[in-house]
């Protein structure tokens, strides 16, 4: 009834699911009503069962929608003569299996703080371990479709998974006497998440930028390993954990590195016979600028 991975959810269904009880029980005694004042069985039981289901469609209700149609076709079904010393018992069996669940939560409240900053952990190796071999393909020029569709496919997968987690793991400190003291852990893995969530919006555009750049016939290819340098370089730092000592030393690399792929973008611009209009270094442009978001969003975290 009441055994979920967190205190609050817990809670929180179980009262959803004993409000859907009392809504299904007292569907089954208006049922047993109907039969008393002459209504065929098959008539009750289509009225409750429809009317549960339809009640079912709440979504406030939650976890108790199932149990709506459930309890009041027990009620009707196996309420006999007495549904109401039925209902009662019913509903208090419910009522206590929610209370061993909450106790159960209580003195063994689970605490997913770690876990999520495991999985933080695995989305950031990922993310550095996808620029890495971006920059490598930029670098050998042999930038493939199928290879960046992966990247972000991979990436927003991975993404998903792992807000779940963080928000799990917030759940599981409401209320949690374990959670006491860990107020900064949860808010380092709210800016971790934050901090992932920018980089890898930013990892996606850069893969398309990238694309669009390699299916371009003509145009200038200023500085390619330039840009392969300054995409290894940005990766180092988002492999960084937080608050390392490293960190500050691979952020100062990261914006170098970016400001020598930058200066090259403003020369091949800046020259009349390779570049006609600023749109030819559209994509170039695009890339520095994910490159300096990536940036922007691990520097807190440094």
């Amino acid at each position: 009834m009441s055994m979920y991975p967190t205190l609050a959810r817990s809670a929180r269904s179980g009262a959803q699911a004993l409000l859907g009880l009392a809504l299904g029980i007292a569907l089954g005694i208006g049922g047993i009503a109907l039969t008393w004042l002459g209504a065929p069985g098959i008539i009750a039981l289509a009225l409750v069962v429809g009317v549960g289901v339809w009640l079912g469609g709440i979504e406030q209700l939650d976890a108790g929608r199932d149990w709506i149609a459930m309890a009041g076709l027990f009620v009707l079904l196996l309420g006999g003569p007495t549904p109401d010393d039925f209902s009662i018992s019913y509903l208090v069996t419910m009522a206590f299996g929610v209370i061993v669940g909450l106790v159960a939560n209580l003195l063994f409240p689970p605490l997913y703080l770690q876990q999520a900053s495991a999985r933080l952990s695995s989305l950031r190796d990922a993310a550095a371990a996808h620029l890495h071999d971006m920059a490598d393909a930029v670098e050998a020029d042999q930038l493939e479709k199928e290879h960046l569709h992966r990247i972000v496919r991979e990436l927003r997968e991975t993404e998903t998974q792992v807000a779940a987690a963080v928000e799990d793991a917030d759940e599981s400190s409401r209320a949690n006497p374990r959670a006491r003291g860990r107020g900064q852990d949860r808010e380092l893995n709210r800016q971790r998440l934050e901090a992932l969530e920018r980089t890898t919006f930013s990892i996606r555009e850069l893969a398309d930028a990238l694309e669009r750049a390699h299916d371009r016939p003509a145009g200038p290819e200023p500085a390619q390993d330039l840009l392969a340098e300054a995409i290894h370089r940005v990766a180092d730092l988002v492999a960084q954990a937080p608050r390392s000592d490293a960190g500050a030393e691979q952020l100062t690399a990261a914006e170098r590195a970016l400001e020598r792929y930058t200066s090259a973008i403003d020369d091949a611009a800046g020259g009349a016979e390779r570049v006609a209009v600023p749109s030819g270094v559209a994509e170039e442009i695009t890339a520095a600028v994910c490159l300096r978001r990536i940036v922007d969003a691990s520097r807190p975290l440094v």
